[in-house]
């Protein structure tokens, strides 16, 4: 068996790669197709995202059995090690068989010399995991396959709920679902889904929103190639709400891509809206997003610190700012960034989100709204950076973040897990006259 036709050897050379600095969600994307069954896709999802969420935890536990660490040119096999551990104790699959999947997959990896070593460090774990599981639980970084900048900054930032975030940051995310109220309503794509055996519920808080109790290949979902909602979590869909478009007026969604929140602004009102993005390669995917649920806008590749480059000079009535940012808030979703994210990257997201919101205030009319909104939870990209706009522009004010979230500055901050949603940050920001 080769490596394409094995979900286990084609998870470790992918978890690998993403280990080594790639994307776990274009890589999981590109390697799906190659995966006809839906079972095989679901378990190759399955074991990227928990490989990469425990991958601090159970690497070190196999730096505490090995004698010398695998060679660089082996990482393929260090990988399968760390996936063979996470189905023994993250997914929970029967032991011996899960042990016996894994050395079958170090075969169809071509390395079958590792097959002897495979099962013997998976079998010895199964002997001596609670002795390892305590050494390892002595150091809050292996404890919870955090890295360690990030611990101390959830501390500083949110002391009495780092470690509510950290355990909400290793528990898999739910599947929301935005209506696309154009083409119908929430209660009539809510009972198709029930129809066809699938249970979701309507959050009242969120009126265009489905709660799904399980995760689904959403491509085969009820309505989906129909155009009759989007994926989208729940603390996402409050951005168009909060933006306030209405019918005749000028919007920009200044970071667009992939169009999540442009579509759901289309969804409310009629507006003319310019979805911008920077990366002229992200632009296929939005129109794409917007074809399908029957949208359209002004699609423009550009960089929004410098509106020179795409501006036409005619002001917005709205701007819409889901700014570049750490991406904290959404670590049970991406959990690679906790392999990725350093430390150092936080200053430099603070200058572009800076430059992002000063070049774009000119280009709002008087009396105009703009929704600075980031999937962040670090105070620096969010309450931070608001106290610092505001005190450097005399024209803005702020207006509350009409919900109970929590209190942060000037805005509203949602944390990981709270109403089953990502950690999300929100403040409007308004024009005077």
């Amino acid at each position: 068996m080769n490596s394409a036709a094995n979900p286990r050897a084609l998870a470790a050379q992918a978890l690998a790669e993403i280990v080594a600095g790639k994307s776990l969600r274009a890589t999981f994307a590109a390697l799906s197709t190659k995966l006809p069954d839906t079972r095989d896709r679901a378990l190759l999802s399955a074991l990227l995202h928990t490989g990469a969420r425990w991958w601090l935890h159970f690497d070190a536990a196999l730096a505490a059995m090995l004698e010398r660490p695998l060679h660089e040119r082996e990482a393929d096999v260090q990988a399968l090690l760390v996936l063979g551990l996470v189905q023994i104790e993250i997914l929970h699959l029967p032991e011996y068989a899960a042990v016996a999947a894994t050395v079958e997959a170090v075969r169809a990896l071509r390395r079958p010399a590792f097959a002897g070593l495979v099962n013997a460090l998976l079998r010895r774990w199964l002997r001596e995991r609670d002795r390892i599981n305590a050494q390892l639980d002595a150091d809050a970084v292996t404890r919870s396959a955090h890295p360690r900048w990030l611990l101390d900054t959830l501390a500083v930032d949110w002391p009495d709920m780092a470690q509510s975030i950290v355990a909400a940051n290793n528990v898999e995310a739910p599947l929301w679902l935005r209506v696309n109220r154009r083409r119908g309503t929430r209660e009539d794509l809510s009972g198709r889904l029930t129809a066809a055996g699938i249970v979701n519920e309507a959050p009242q808080a969120l009126p265009d929103a489905l709660l799904l109790a399980h995760s689904a290949d959403v491509a085969h979902l009820p309505g989906y190639a129909e155009g009759l909602f989007s994926v989208q979590d729940g603390a996402a869909q409050f951005a168009a709400p909060l933006l306030d478009a209405r019918d005749g007026m000028r919007v920009l969604d200044a970071c667009a891509a992939p169009g999540g929140k442009s579509a759901h602004i289309l969804e409310h009102a009629d507006v003319e809206l310019v979805a911008l993005d920077s990366d002229p390669r992200r632009l296929p995917r939005l129109r794409e997003n917007l074809a399908r649920l029957g949208l359209r806008a002004d699609i423009r590749a550009g960089d929004a610190a410098d509106p020179k480059g795409w501006w036409d000079g005619r002001a917005f009535d709205r701007i819409l700012l889901d700014a570049p940012c750490s991406a904290s808030g959404i670590i049970r979703r991406q959990p690679d960034i906790k392999l990725h994210r350093r430390a150092a990257d936080i200053d430099t997201l603070v200058s572009l989100q800076a430059r992002l919101a000063d070049a774009l205030w000119p280009l709002l009319k008087p009396g105009g709204r703009l929704v600075y909104a980031t999937c962040s939870v670090f105070a620096a990209e969010n309450s931070r950076r608001i106290a610092a706009f505001l005190a450097a522009h005399a024209d803005a004010g702020s207006l509350p973040v009409p919900f109970e979230w929590h209190a942060a500055g000037s805005g509203a901050q949602n944390l990981p897990g709270e109403g089953g949603m990502d950690g999300f940050f929100y403040a409007i920001l308004e024009k005077y006259n």
